[in-house]
């Protein structure tokens, strides 16, 4: 066992002492050492239960012979950091995450670890970290929340946000904002659409790192309880026949997550995070690949907020495993990869059918034959800028429109309220991306400001930084290279005519070369917008969004 290192020799009596110091008896420091990752603090509503969910981890755990012991790790609530400077370390927590969680289980040598995440960025940041340390791991997350419900209709977190651009053009009142305020977030969990923190988790079924049910149970059902104590009982089964994570989170395994992403319409974040996954296990993950999938694989769910159907639907339908096994009648999948059931992709999904086609719409009649992503290259984005075309309305699909140029999210958040965006506008905001921005805000007020304003169908927004997984629309995020570094983003000025075909995956501005080359000439860096801190510390090592916004060291 990897703990002999600090449990067992008469050189390792120091470290035994400060075990017995723990309360260990000498019993438990004879069992494999399970490490317990737990994401809970009182601040997001997607963590406020994980301490019942690892009470129940270790549980599973004991009774399968280990010995659990539990370990922070931290987490940001994206809506409550949304729209001002708490949104810069959103993102870059991603890699504290993973890093703190590294050090912690090597400092200590751990022999298996159970991941117990649930919003946004601890979901990839513990994928990362289980790839590089590399021990048996099973990863079972706090669940989603369920829907809320205004005036008899199912609403979520993207209602509340629009309801306040709606607001702002004089078509809801106070009391009717107040009224989504109390109800669109009834329990504790990751809020109840497709955002990023329940793709994540989806996907982390896809991927084999978690069992079925682990993305769409909600929080609040007895049922994830049971599911968190068959994961710590399942860890344990992990760690006898040494099943590890790059032994699952494999090549073939991020091609399948990439599939079902498509499938599900899941949040444009994941092309943030699936590339720093596969950095993790060696992969060189190409964004522009994701054309290559979305063009065989069929989108086949519309969860909000790119339809009216919650995370508790897609459960109820039959969660994950029935979308996989739609795509399955077609062979999209490689079902030959292992899982943390012991049991290959193919197996587990054998048995599980569509129990609702107006949820997951069956394989000969999804929404669109192509999938929910899609990667956009051109002039203006050279290394690719990402969009959630499933969340895109028809007539947006094709847009023309002048640019409307912001350096920074509240200067556009200022113009879109105050009225001055008008339909057929292209809304540009740059300097916001991983090293401009820094951190690579997300652009949910800006969004909802242009959807609640009834602007939605005629307006466009493209941003070198990025969307959350509530933003719907003709968004266009991650565009690459970054206005920091000297992107054409950066050379987009007042009034350009921008170009966005999304069937062709196209976006051009519409400026000639010898144009943009003088404007190039003319171009100077912007002073950094953070020196000092972690902030300043992540603009100097991150990449592009077109790489997932890896961290590399300056050279």
């Amino acid at each position: 066992m990897r703990s002999d290192t600090v449990t067992k020799g008469m050189q390792q009596a120091p470290h035994r002492s400060l075990f017995n110091a723990l309360g260990y008896t000498e019993e438990e420091q004879k069992r494999p050492l399970v490490g317990i990752v737990c994401s809970y603090n009182e601040i997001v509503p997607g963590h406020m239960n994980l301490d019942k969910i690892a009470n129940a981890v270790k549980m599973g755990v004991a009774m399968a012979g280990g010995t659990p012991i539990m370990f922070p790790a931290i987490a940001v609530c994206d809506g409550i950091a949304m729209g001002h400077i708490g949104m810069k370390y959103s993102l870059v927590t991603r890699d504290l995450i993973a890093d703190s969680t590294e050090a912690m289980a090597l400092a200590h040598q751990f022999d298996a670890l159970v991941m117990i995440p649930n919003c946004d960025k601890n979901v990839p940041g513990l994928l990362m970290a289980a790839a590089r340390i590399n021990v048996p791991t099973i990863f079972v997350s706090g669940g989603p929340m369920l829907a809320g419900k205004v005036k008899g209709c199912k609403r979520s977190l993207s209602s509340m946000f629009e309801a306040v651009g709606s607001y702002a053009a004089g078509t809801m009142s106070e009391e009717d904002v107040r009224e989504f305020e109390e109800k669109v977030c009834p329990t504790c969990g990751s809020c109840s659409g497709m955002y990023t923190a329940n793709s994540m988790n989806c996907l982390t079924e896809v991927l084999g790192m978690g069992l079925g049910g682990n993305g769409t149970i909600p929080a609040v059902y007895s049922e994830r309880i049971r599911l968190a104590k068959h994961a710590g009982m399942k860890v344990m089964e992990l760690w006898e026949k040494n099943i590890r994570p790059r032994d699952i989170m494999t090549e073939e395994a991020i091609i399948n997550a990439l599939t079902v992403d498509m499938a599900l319409g899941c949040s444009t974040n994941s092309m943030l995070h699936l590339p720093a996954i596969a950095h993790e296990i060696g992969m060189d993950f190409d964004i522009t690949y994701a054309n290559e999938i979305s063009a065989k694989t069929p989108n086949l769910c519309h969860l909000a907020p790119a339809g009216p159907t919650y995370m508790e639907d897609l459960n109820e339908a039959g969660g994950v495993y029935a979308v996989m096994n739609e795509l399955n009648k077609k062979g999209l999948l490689h079902t030959e990869c292992m899982t943390v059931t012991g049991k290959t992709v193919g197996e587990n999904i054998a048995e599980c059918v569509n129990k609702n086609p107006e949820v997951i719409r069956p394989i000969d009649h999804p929404y669109s034959e192509t999938g929910g992503l899609a990667v956009l290259t051109g002039n203006l984005a050279p290394d690719g800028g990402v969009v959630k075309r499933s969340a895109v309305v028809p007539e947006m699909m094709v847009h023309e429109g002048p640019a409307r140029v912001f350096d920074c999210e509240e200067d556009a958040i200022e113009a879109i309220k105050s009225g001055k965006i008008v339909a057929g506008d292209v809304v540009v905001i740059r300097y916001e991306g991983p090293k401009g921005g820094p951190g690579m805000r997300e652009m949910l007020n800006p969004t909802s400001a242009i959807a609640g304003m009834g602007l939605g169908s005629s307006v466009a927004l493209i941003t070198d930084g990025r969307f959350s997984g509530a933003s719907r629309g003709a968004s266009i995020g991650h565009v690459s290279p970054e206005a920091a570094v000297g992107g054409p983003i950066a050379l987009v000025e007042e009034g350009d005519v921008i170009r966005i075909n999304i069937p062709e995956n196209k976006i051009e501005l519409a400026v000639s070369e010898e144009v943009l080359a003088e404007r190039r000439a003319n171009w100077t860096p912007r002073e950094p917008k953070v020196t000092t801190g972690y902030l300043a510390r992540y603009a100097s090592m991150v990449t592009s969004g077109n790489r997932g916004a890896i961290l590399e060291i300056p050279r």
